[in-house]
């Protein structure tokens, strides 16, 4: 009778005893890597190094692109921007030197008259000034508006008015103050009714804007605004800065597009301004932040490579030292692919130690920024986590191949003689 044992050659025995082999790998790793501490240290500088820069400057990347989809969001979704002047190139050079292109008031009146997806339109005056109250002056930026500007902008008045219809019409010498402008002019008294000089021209003080902060780098709190037909007078023009416009929905961003184009064509008689949405506004930010993010994590990138030639250079060394080693493994019976496998992972382990203490104080770091300082856009992605951690064993990979190959053709009989 023939007996059958058991079948040892299962493919789950063959992966047990893979296992074994890289734990059993990793702790010879370990164990070297702790017999020379300093060195080791140095060793992964490099890898912690880049990491950590990889996680910060990506993290600092992805929190200015929440910063500015934060930002065009707070001020409405459904924004339309008319600016002077097409941002396209045609034609053969320009004929005449006075070719600049303008929008006036009337074609705000126009868009708002004609357009049936458009709820609010906002033509803009803007200049400096400076600003003056008894002894104390200020030079600050000046917006000619009107009174549904602050509905576009979701900007609110905290005392007093803002700039009404009646106020453009008139073309009244009338002025709400930003926060900013209204501390440093009057200190904690009320302004209210109190004449201030804008650029020699006296106005009267009507209303004080809420707090608002910066938006885009600009302070919103350090304006004076004032009715848009006054600010063509005071700055002697006809033109405006640009017209704002808020379709009746987000759906109807699309159509509101069409339509301004349409009208302005029929009144100019051409093509001659931009139209810029907040979805195209954000799409071109977001495109060159994200561009800007991966440039500086190729940067970092950069320590992990030279991290690697560290790498590289140490495990060279470790088998010079160890030749002798290697020499008694494969006389014993150790196999090719059984002392490549050991530098190899002993490379790979430096690596992801590296990368393993670049994650913590990349993060830490990150967050410790987001915390002191919560205005400063940080944001900490998990996929910028995931990617260093990856280069870096990746690194550790390519660049312990050529030492644990050198390893793994030592002649046995040399390898024995080697001191």
């Amino acid at each position: 009778m023939e007996i059958e044992f058991f079948p040892l050659e299962l493919p789950f025995l063959h992966g047990i005893f893979f296992l074994m082999a890289v734990l059993e790998s990793i702790r010879v790793a370990l164990e070297a890597l702790s017999s020379n501490k300093i060195r080791s240290t140095l060793t992964m500088l490099g890898v912690i190094i880049g990491v950590f820069a990889v996680i910060c400057l990506v993290s600092i990347g992805e929190g200015a692109k929440a910063y500015v989809s934060k930002e065009l969001m707070g001020i409405g979704s459904n924004l339309l921007v008319v600016t002077p002047g097409k941002a396209k190139t045609s034609g053969g050079p320009p004929i005449s030197v006075d070719s600049a292109k303008k929008l006036t008031y009337e074609d705000a009146e126009f868009i708002a008259r004609r357009s049936t997806a458009v709820k609010q339109v906002a033509p803009i005056v803007m200049g400096t000034g400076k600003v003056k109250y008894e002894n104390r002056s200020r030079d600050t930026t000046v917006l000619g508006v009107t009174y549904d500007f602050q509905q576009v902008r979701n900007l609110h008045v905290e005392i007093g008015s803002f700039i009404s219809a009646d106020d453009v019409d008139a073309r009244r010498k009338v002025c709400t103050l930003g926060r900013v402008v209204k501390q440093e002019l009057f200190g904690e008294s009320n302004p209210l009714g109190k004449m201030v000089k804008i650029n020699d021209v006296s106005f009267r003080v009507i209303g004080i804007m809420e707090k608002k902060g910066i938006t885009f780098g600009f302070n919103i709190d350090d304006i004076v605004f004032i009715p848009v037909k006054t600010a063509q007078e005071l700055y002697d023009t006809d033109k405006l800065f640009e017209i704002l416009a808020a379709a009746t929905s987000e759906k109807e961003v699309d159509e509101a597009k069409r339509q301004i184009t349409q009208l302005l064509i029929k009144r100019h008689r051409e093509e001659d301004f931009t139209i810029t949405t907040q979805a195209a506004m954000l799409e071109s930010m977001n495109s060159i932040l994200t561009t800007l993010t991966w440039v500086l994590g190729a940067i970092a990138g950069i320590s992990l490579v030279v991290g690697g030639i560290g790498i590289m250079n140490i495990m060279l060394v470790s088998v010079s030292e160890r030749t002798h080693e290697i020499g008694i493994r494969k006389a014993v019976g150790a196999k090719r692919r059984d002392i490549l496998s050991q530098f190899l992972v002993e490379s790979i382990t430096i690596s992801a130690l590296g990368g393993l203490l670049g994650m913590i104080l990349g993060v830490g770091l990150a967050r410790g920024l987001a915390f002191s300082f919560p205005s400063l856009p940080v944001k900490v992605s998990l996929w910028s986590i995931i990617l260093a951690l990856s280069f870096s064993i990746f690194v550790g990979i390519f660049f312990g191949v050529y030492p644990a190959h050198k390893a793994s053709e030592l002649d046995p009989i040399e390898a024995l003689r080697h001191e």
